[in-house]
């Protein structure tokens, strides 16, 4: 409350006699809980937000305009987002802000549209994202505790924390930006490790470089279990459910942590991930509006995960571990109301319905879903064998040890890595190749003499037959197909854990070749290079390459693979990432027309690990096809 005006000379004698202080312009920004109301305070005033999660890091920069101001016009007054610690410091102390992964360009972006920000920038994210955003380095120590007080995990996330939070406090709402919360950890209650310890030093962490005011908070499930070991004196606690569960249930657990303060749904889910052998996920619009105006008949705020999914572009999705090793898909489209590609679908304008309801939307209209174009039939040919191709994928030449190394030993984070040896006797008659249980992570493509063999699986198939002479060529190429992002994630190293044996007798003698695929490809490799002549027919890892042109447009589009198996897709030495059309659901991937170009060839270079059509080109089309999956006893013909 103001006092009664006295006229200027009057105001300067109260200045000047110290009985009244000098007021700043504006009233000073704050966001706080509110205990006695079980609200929050947005400069004094009761708010809830209504808001969505969107990953950048999935996103190609040129899009995030369009993503978020649909956003904006859903009726949202927030966004929530993750930062993948992996995505920004590829090597330990080697930082990667620029272009799509410029995160401060981004939340500017936010404030410009209006938009505030939760912010979740980890260490752990989990976001069914490689590691659940934790750099791969950190395995080489391969003794690391991670989510833990282990001294060696605080050191990596108090070094990241320093790079990162400096460029988040003066976004801040109290300093004038448009981060009213922050998040600490992620899920922290899903995991086995339960250590306060280390919630309290992130806590400290987190004051320390943000300061007292901002406000931090955890995110956890419903279940007691969870909030036990996720929440923490000195964060304000939330819970994370989906339209299937009861309301009043799942508030009833955030309220047995906090019996006072605002109902929050931090991850309110809008659909599913899918994982690759799964079908695509699909859940009802009307059921999520349903339980929207549920929440926010009762004042609660609540954040939608995801509003819009995206894509896991080149190697970056994650896997769980239920019973058996789970990759996810290539699309992260999550059945969400923006899909894949950034259009409205049916589940938005539900959405919008019910905000509508509840507060007033912004003026005008939705903007439409971006233009897409069927570039139709492009042949591709077969360019080389990976085989025949090392000196140009491994430049540094292999490693030698006597027994396998994994991918952390050799300090190589995603992608592929061949194995190669020489049978140590002459095998006349078929004798049994096989990995000890969980020793092939994730996928082995087998190859004896450079002909192809068959394909050894984490949790499949782990045996093969062979034939062959001593002296014979045995190479074995591993993918790493994203490590575990959820839940009891042990570290999950990758390649060849335990070695092979041959008929029970190990094997020895090991060259191990670090592939650099990417960086071959983002320097114009192999469409600059003479193609290598090849007897060998169209099964095992080869590359296929071909050019198209667009008719003067360059607009979003979807490549369907018919006829392949399994491999990687680059388009102008962009990763656009796998493709698994004999396991679906997912059939096409999403290209972006920003990764295309106009007037001049659009490179195609593909990897095909198994096996390429007898006439192998791939079809670009105007829709995608996310839910086609063949039955499993199918799969062991691949």
């Amino acid at each position: 409350m103001g006092l009664p005006g006295p006229g200027l000379p009057g105001l300067a004698l109260l200045l000047a006699a110290g009985l009244l202080h000098a007021q700043p312009s504006a009233p000073p920004r704050s966001f706080q809980l509110d205990y006695e109301h079980d609200c929050f305070r947005k400069d004094g005033v009761p708010f809830r937000y209504v808001s969505g999660s969107i990953h950048y890091a999935r996103v190609p920069r040129p899009a995030w305009r369009d993503r978020l101001l649909k956003m904006y016009m859903s009726g949202l007054n927030a966004v929530q987002v993750y930062v993948p610690w992996n995505y920004h410091e590829p090597l330990p102390g080697v930082y990667d802000f620029a272009g799509d992964r410029d995160v401060e360009a981004f939340l500017d972006l936010t404030a410009e549209l209006g938009l505030l920000v939760i912010l979740r920038p980890g260490p752990y994210i989990c976001a069914e994202w490689e590691m659940g955003g934790l750099p791969a380095w950190l395995l080489w120590k391969s003794d690391i505790v991670l989510r833990s007080s282990d001294p060696a995990f605080l050191a990596a996330v108090d070094s990241w924390l320093h790079v990162l939070l400096p460029k988040i406090k003066p976004r801040l709402y109290q300093h004038g930006g448009n981060i009213i919360s922050v998040q600490v950890e992620n899920e922290y209650g899903s995991y086995y490790a339960c250590d306060y310890d280390y919630l309290r030093h992130l806590l400290g962490s987190f004051r320390a470089l943000l300061g007292s005011e901002v406000l931090l908070f955890t995110t956890d499930g419903a279940q007691a279990e969870e909030l036990r070991c996720g929440t923490l004196w000195g964060l304000y606690a939330t819970v994370d459910f989906g339209p299937d569960s009861n309301v009043t249930e799942a508030f009833g657990a955030q309220r047995s942590i906090e019996p006072r303060g605002p109902l929050v749904n931090s991850e309110y889910y809008t659909g599913w991930l899918d994982y690759w052998g799964g079908t695509h996920a699909s859940t009802s619009a009307v059921q999520l509006a349903r339980g929207l105006a549920d929440m926010l008949r009762l004042g609660a705020s609540v954040n939608m995960y995801m509003f819009h999914g995206g894509t896991n572009f080149a190697y970056w999705s994650g896997a769980d571990l239920k019973a058996q090793y789970k990759p996810v898909t290539t699309s992260y489209d999550y059945d969400a109301p923006l899909s894949e590609a950034g259009d409205p679908t049916e589940k938005l304008f539900a959405i919008r319905m019910v905000i509508s309801k509840f507060q007033p939307l912004p003026v005008g209209p939705m903007p439409p879903a971006t233009p897409k174009y069927a570039y139709g039939r492009v042949d591709l040919r077969k360019f080389a064998d990976l085989l025949d191709v090392l000196d140009v994928l491994s430049p540094s030449g292999p490693i030698r040890s006597q027994f396998p190394l994994t991918f952390e030993a050799i300090k190589q984070a995603h992608g592929f890595v061949l194995y190669h040896t020489q049978l140590p006797r002459d095998v006349p008659a078929p004798a049994l190749l096989s990995a000890p249980p969980h020793g092939v992570c994730d996928r082995g493509y087998v190859m004896l003499q450079k002909e192809y063999q068959g394909t050894l699986e984490r949790d499949g198939q782990t045996t093969l037959r062979v034939t062959g002479r001593a002296g014979d060529a045995l190479d074995v190429l591993l993918e790493n197909m994203g490590r575990l992002s959820f839940g009891a994630n042990f570290s999950d190293f990758k390649g060849l854990l335990g070695n092979l044996s041959l008929d029970s007798s190990p094997l020895s003698n090991w060259l191990i070749y670090p592939l650099a695929v990417d960086a071959a490809v983002q320097q114009g490799w192999p469409h600059a290079a003479l193609p290598q002549s090849s007897s060998r027919g169209r099964s095992g890892p080869a590359f296929y390459t071909g050019t198209f042109e667009t008719p003067g447009i360059a607009w979003d589009t979807f490549v369907k693979f018919p006829g392949w198996s399994k491999g990687q897709l680059w388009i102008n030495g962009f990763n656009l990432g796998r493709y698994w059309p004999r396991r679906g659901p997912q059939q096409t991937l999403f290209v972006p027309g920003s990764v295309l170009r106009v007037g001049c060839p659009n490179n195609i270079t593909v990897l095909e690990l198994e096996g390429a059509p007898p006439t192998p080109f791939l079809l670009f089309l105007d829709q995608p096809l996310l839910n086609r999956t063949l039955s499993p006893s199918t799969w062991t013909a691949e």
